[in-house]
């Protein structure tokens, strides 16, 4: 379980596929010497299993289908990515409680600088929108976040402050940018509950 506070910026040294698996390893110094292998680590949101760490790096085995469902083929050896540890009993939840399960990804769609804060406008799948709520959480490539009050048909805006914008990638992704989406997860399983209930 993760909170979506980014505690360490990463870089991808190695995304090679072998047997059908993608091999991808991620130079991570911080993180790396807290953790050993088989841990779970978030790394753009997308929870994987550490199978190898030493000297700094942290090496992880993706399988097709987390590769269809997330934005992590895409990565490419010098890419800067999101890295945060699973949570321990002692740990402070300061963003919001996730799982690392990706939803989906979504697509930049729309730029908007302005005073203190850069907006960004996110394409979201109709299947994934309804589950969108104004004002709610939203993880974007694992950073806990809060959606703006006005939802489109298709898309949402999250506002970055500067601070997001020096301690995340958020800020240098271009329009066409493909990200991570990891849903509120008690928004999802009131929608279950109330879909499932027999009608009267």
């Amino acid at each position: 379980m993760f909170t979506g506070i980014i505690r360490e910026l990463g870089t991808v040294t190695r995304n090679e596929r072998r047997n059908g698996v993608v091999r991808l390893t991620v130079q991570a110094p911080k993180t790396a010497a807290k953790i050993a292998p088989l841990e779970s680590i978030a790394v753009n949101g997308v929870c994987l299993s550490a199978v190898r760490v030493e000297r700094g790096a942290m090496a992880f085995e993706v399988i097709p289908e987390t590769l269809r469902l997330t934005a992590l083929a895409g990565l490419r050896p010098g890419a800067r990515v999101h890295v945060e540890p699973s949570l321990t009993l002692l740990d402070r939840i300061g963003g919001q409680l996730l799982l690392g399960h990706i939803d989906g990804v979504g697509r930049l769609i729309r730029r908007t600088p302005r005073s203190g804060e850069l907006a960004l406008e996110i394409q979201i799948a109709p299947t994934l929108r309804r589950f969108l709520v104004p004002k709610g959480p939203i993880a974007v490539d694992g950073v806990s976040l809060t959606m703006g009050e006005r939802l489109g048909r298709s898309s949402f805006t999250v506002h970055l402050i500067p601070e997001t914008m020096r301690q995340t990638t958020l800020g240098d992704r271009p329009v066409g940018s493909t990200v991570n989406l990891e849903l509120d997860y008690l928004t999802k399983l009131i929608w279950q509950f109330t879909r499932s209930r027999p009608a009267r």
